[in-house]
Formats: C-alpha cells, structure tokens, sequence
C-alpha cells in the first residue's frame, strides 16, 4: 500500500490548518510524517465540539496518517531531539513566527542549511519575514478582510462577508505541498535542498481570480456579485419549485441547450443574448426570463436532465446531503478508520494511490517510539521525561 511518497520523512512543526492540511497531503500519498507539538499541543485539539474519541472535529480535519510528539522546542533537550529528528528527514514544515527558529538555535541559514544541506525547509508564514507587514501574525479571516476576498463574497447588499471555509488556510496548505513537491524534484537534479516561504497574504491575493486580472486590466474595482459571477452570464442561483439549483453556462453551445431544454429556444437567436457579452450587458433582463421559467420546475429533476444535454447544472445541497450523495460514496470521498471519519483523498494516481492508513493521532501519542527510533536509550528517555522536555501521552492518559 505504498503511496507515491514512500521514502519521504516529514517533521511538522506547525500547528492549526495551513501547516498541518499540507502535511496531511504529503502524508495520504505515502509520506512519513512526524508531527511535533508544543507541551501544550496544537490549539486545534481543543477547537471544539464536536470531539470523538477525545480528538475535535477541526484536529481530526488535517491530521491523518501521522504520528505525534510532545517536544519543549526552546530547551536544549528539545533543540537535540529535534536536530535528531531532522538527521532522518527529507522535509521540515513550521509556521512560527518568523526569528523563532532562530532564536532555538535551529535557524536555516545558521545551522541547517550546512548540517542538513538536502533538507527542504518550508515556512509558513501570516505576510513574510520582510515588507510593511513582515513578521507579523495571520490569521485566515483577518487575510481575507486585508486581501480583499471578503469584500468580493458576500450579498451585494449585505457588505463583505467571510468566506465560510478558511479559504486562505487551505489554499496555503496546497500551495506549500506544491512548493515541496517542486523543491524535491529539484533536489533530484542537483541534490540539495533549500528554505520554501509560503505567506498566507501572498497566496490570498494570488487566489483573487478573476476578479484581480479583471481589476488589472480595466482599472475598475471589483464588487461582489452574490451568486453571479462577474465574468459570465447565465452563472448564478436559480429558486425552483422545490429548491435552488446553480447554473454554470460558460460559452454559447452550453447556452442553447439549456434554453432548449427549458422550452426557451427562441432566445439564443436574441441580439441581447447573442453572446456571453451581450448576455452579462443585459444580466437582469435574462436574470429575470429565466427565473421565471426555473420557478415552475424541480431542481432535483432537472439536475440529471441538464447534465444530460450538456449544460452545468447542479442543485444546492447542504453538507450533510452532499456526503450521503450516491456519487460521493461511489468516489470514496467519505473514508473511516476505527471511530475516525473524514473526507477522501481526491488525487487518484493510477498505480500508487494515496491512502489512509491512520486515524488522527492522540497528543504525544507517538513520543517514546520515536525517540527509540531515533537512538534515544531507555534512560535518556526517562530523564526527557521526568524534566518535562518530553511528554508521554499514552502514560497521561492511562492516568486519566
């Protein structure tokens, strides 16, 4: 059941979604990824409810095939356990601040880069180590306010509105596993690895399309839109008769079919509905044809019906409705594990498939195993683990 990453040796040190849905990524194609936590742990244990099995909803999200350990970072016990770590490691993934690895002594530039000079070192940062806002905290809601995503989402007559999944988060994730992935093919050619800075404000801005390129190149300032997308028209949210259904008609041979199919065939023909220029001229008069037209139908049967003929079309459903969907459970997009549910993994890579191999692990649940696995004897963890510099969870929690 090896992935695509067999071979591949991650320390995580990052904490709450953009780090760990990264490693999570690496992780379900194979990578053996080792998660670092704080004596605390990572917030996100706590982000809840729901729990199940003690491990939160939001935790459980990006934290997959991995395994955990407690490390104090700041001490020079912990520093060591780290470095060891690394003498393992193809990949190091963090999101503290940045100065932070420095100031433990584990800097880049200063320490890993010549003690490690194939590691791939990837930081994720809130707006980057230099520029007016440079080492500064991000947070996924504050990124959209600044970058602009809210005021693009949203009512048109309700103001700017976050978006509801942390957008910013997940798009760094994926942009920092690109990144990784680059830098490994890269070290295959001149075997050596390099530092990766992956900023939340870069990446929200760099997922401001269409409306940046729109903003670009006419000089207008982009609004939201609602439903409607500011390029295309007919691309919006229709009520029916039984619920709401969103039609994605993106050029004239799609357009055409979807007035046949709804007895509209006279209005292709139209100067006003010529073209999807003259259609986004005249949004609210065919808005308003089609609305009226779409009210007298069900959206569950027109569903199957348009896609049929071609035309994107799909009804609104809620989360809940969309994971018991047929097609959802035939593409194995809900996986469990023991007690452990979430969503699947949705690359599918012919002959090394990612897998979940793993439920999300408990805090420190790994602790003792990897120091054995890294050299550390049976005394030497006991020291690490009476000065507190190492936590055994599986000892706290057969305390409980």
């Amino acid at each position: 059941m090896a992935g695509a990453l067999q071979g591949i040796r991650v320390v995580d040190l990052s904490r709450v979604l953009g780090g760990p849905y990264c490693t999570q990524v690496l992780a379900d194609h194979g990578a053996e990824v080792v998660k670092v936590e704080p004596p605390q742990g990572d917030e996100t244990r706590g982000w809840g409810p729901p729990f199940n099995d003690g491990l939160s909803a939001y935790f459980s999200g990006a934290n997959r095939n991995k395994r955990s350990i407690s490390v104090d970072i700041g001490s020079p016990d912990g520093k060591d356990i780290v470095l060891r770590l690394l003498e393992r490691a193809d990949v190091l993934v963090h999101n503290f601040k940045s100065g932070a690895l420095e100031k433990w002594g584990l800097g880049y530039d200063a320490v890993l880069k010549a003690q490690f000079p194939k590691l791939i070192l990837c930081h994720v940062t809130g707006f980057g180590a230099d520029g007016p806002l440079g080492g500064f905290p991000g947070y996924d809601a504050v990124v959209q306010a600044m970058t602009g995503l809210m005021s693009i989402n949203g009512d048109p007559e309700g103001g700017p509105m976050r978006m509801g999944t942390p957008i910013v988060d997940i798009g760094t994730g994926l942009i920092a596993c690109n990144a990784i992935l680059a830098a490994l093919v890269e070290r295959s050619h001149s075997g050596l690895g390099q530092a990766i800075e992956v900023p939340l404000y870069d990446c929200a801005i760099s997922m401001l399309h269409p409306q940046a390129a729109n903003t670009l190149m006419s000089g207008k300032v982009p609004v939201s839109t609602g439903n409607g997308h500011p390029n295309i028209v007919p691309y919006d949210m229709f009520k029916t008769r039984t619920g709401r259904l969103y039609l994605a008609v993106g050029n004239n041979g799609q357009f055409r079919r979807l007035c046949e199919e709804l007895g509209l065939g006279d209005l292709p023909a139209d100067p006003r509905f010529a073209d999807n220029a003259a259609r986004l001229a005249h949004r609210a008069l065919l808005t308003g044809i089609l609305s009226e037209c779409l009210s007298k139908h069900d959206a569950e049967t027109l569903e199957p019906r348009l896609l049929g003929a071609g035309v994107p079309a799909g009804v609104v459903r809620t989360v809940s409705d969309a994971l018991v969907h047929p097609h959802t459970a035939h593409r194995g997009m809900v996986v469990s594990k023991g007690t452990y549910r979430g969503t699947g993994i949705p690359a599918r890579l012919s002959r090394t498939p990612g897998h979940v191999l793993s439920a999300p692990p408990k805090f420190a649940e790994h602790s003792r195993q990897l120091l054995e696995e890294v050299g550390y004897s049976t005394l030497e963890i006991a020291r690490l683990l009476e000065t507190g510099v190492v936590i055994d969870g599986q000892e706290m929690a057969a305390m409980d």
